[in-house]
Formats: structure tokens, C-alpha cells, sequence
């Protein structure tokens, strides 16, 4: 009598690439870098710290003083660490996409999700929202601080003030979407060093190269470039000619991020690894 042996293979489950999988793992991938902690640590002390020195130099006797003040100038105190956090914010957006060339770990990442806009999608999904609640805090923070030190002074605002918690929120409006401008640019130049770059030029150095345009047209391009749109969604009342209206500004801030994110998804579509 013989006996016969049956093996079996085991059967491995059948993992399938969910959007809420590769959202979570962006997540982890994101607070486990120490560089996204502290860089987004320095958007905020930027925000906080800048806006409240602002705010406690102020003088009535001052270039933002007197009976001339503008309206809205405790908003522009407040608020006066917007450039610098957003090049914080933006380098960490570059970061967190073109870091994973510059390491090589960019192959695993499509090894485990091939439809490689999920990674796009996932990775601005996940920074965004995470740039702009913790910008938004840190605009209302130095608000806050801003207000103690300009208390009985005839510009002080309060949040209850018609349009100030609306310029706040616009603020980290504007932060969050520079975050998704640095995570598209990232992937487009998929170098760190040349995205924070770009970056950079765009922020700071872009608006005073449009005065070297004929004089309508400069004014015309100046005020849809990032900076300005962002300037706009930040301010109490439309008063400067440079500016356009707030709902302007947010729109033209939207129009950017999906002309970069669609030039992002072509060339993660169209080139290699």
C-alpha cells in the first residue's frame, strides 16, 4: 500500500493599490522625515516671530504711522513673514518630491504604486492641508501677539473685525497651495537644489523683473504672479493698483497650481524614473 503526498502552495492575498493606501503612506513618509518637521517648525516661527517683532516696533511716528495709516496695516504687520515662510514652505514641498530622486527611493515608491499619479495626487493631498492648517495657526498666532503690542494704538484690529479672520485663512490659503507649487516644481525639475531655485526666482525675484516689461503689460502680469495673487488674498481692502480683488487672486493662485500639476503628471507620465 502506497501513500501519496499532496502539497499545496500557499496563496498570498491579493493586495490592490487604493488612493487611502498611498495617501497613507505619503503621511508616514512625511512626519517620519526630520526635515519636514523642522522646516515646517521654521515656516511658522517665520510667521510668528517676524509678525510680532513687526508688530511691537511699530511706531505712529513711523513710515506705516500717522493719520495716513492704511487700512488693515495691523493685518500687514501681522503678516509681514509671509515671504520668508513661503520659501520654507515651498523648499519642503520640493523637498518631499525631488528628495526621493536625489536618494534613489523614488524607485521603490513606483515599485509599489506603478500608476504614478497616485503619487502626485497623494503627495500634494497630503502637504497641502498639512501647509495650511499649520500656516493658518501661525498667521492667528501672530495676529494675536501683533494685537497685544499694538493694543490702544489707532490701527489695532481685533479678529472680530469685518475681513481680518478672512485675510488670515487666506494666508494659509496661499501658504498651502505654495506648499503644492514646491511639490509640483519638485517633480518637474527632480533636483533640490534647482527646484528650490525656481522656486525662489518665483517668490522673490519674479515680481521686480515684470518692471522691466512696457508699463501696461508689467502691471498686468505682476498682479497674477503668485506673490501678488497671494498679497491680494492677504489684504483687508483693495487699495493698491498692483493688486487685483481677492476672489481674483485665489483664482489666479488656482490656476497656477493646476497648470503645474498638470505639467507634473505629464512628466511623470512621459519620462523615466
Amino acid at each position: 500500500m502506497s501513500t501519496s503526498t499532496i502539497t499545496t502552495t500557499p496563496v498570498r492575498p491579493a493586495y490592490r493599490v487604493t488612493g487611502r493606501g498611498v495617501v497613507r503612506s505619503e503621511w508616514s513618509k512625511f512626519w517620519s522625515l526630520r526635515s519636514s518637521w523642522i522646516t515646517l517648525g521654521l515656516a511658522v516661527l517665520f510667521l510668528v516671530a517676524i509678525g510680532a517683532i513687526a508688530a511691537a516696533l511699530y511706531s505712529p511716528d513711523g513710515p506705516l504711522g500717522g493719520k495716513d495709516a492704511a487700512p488693515g496695516t495691523a493685518l500687514t504687520l501681522a503678516l509681514a513673514g509671509t515671504n520668508l515662510a513661503a520659501l520654507a514652505v515651498g523648499a519642503l514641498g520640493v523637498l518631499l518630491s525631488a528628495g526621493e530622486y536625489s536618494t534613489g527611493m523614488v524607485r521603490s515608491t513606483f515599485a509599489a504604486v506603478p500608476g504614478r499619479l497616485h503619487v502626485l495626487w497623494a503627495k500634494c493631498a497630503v502637504y497641502g492641508p498639512i501647509a495650511f492648517v499649520t500656516s493658518t495657526v501661525g498667521a492667528l498666532v501672530s495676529f494675536v501677539l501683533g494685537s497685544v503690542a499694538l493694543h490702544g494704538e489707532p490701527i489695532a484690529l481685533s479678529l472680530g473685525d469685518a475681513g481680518v479672520f478672512r485675510c488670515l485663512v487666506g494666508a494659509g490659503v496661499y501658504l498651502g497651495l505654495v506648499g503644492v507649487y514646491g511639490v509640483t516644481v519638485g517633480l518637474l525639475v527632480r533636483n533640490n537644489a534647482g527646484g528650490i531655485a525656481i522656486l525662489a526666482g518665483v517668490v522673490l525675484v519674479l515680481p521686480g523683473l515684470t518692471g522691466l516689461l512696457p508699463s501696461s503689460l508689467g502691471d498686468t502680469v505682476s498682479r497674477y504672479l503668485p506673490s501678488n495673487a497671494g498679497q491680494s488674498v492677504m489684504t483687508l481692502h483693495e487699495s493698491s493698483d498692483s493688486l487685483v480683488s481677492p476672489m481674483a487672486g485665489f483664482t489666479a493662485l488656482l490656476v497656477w497650481a493646476v497648470l503645474l500639476l498638470a505639467g507634473a503628471a505629464y512628466r511623470l507620465r512621459r519620462s523615466d524614473v
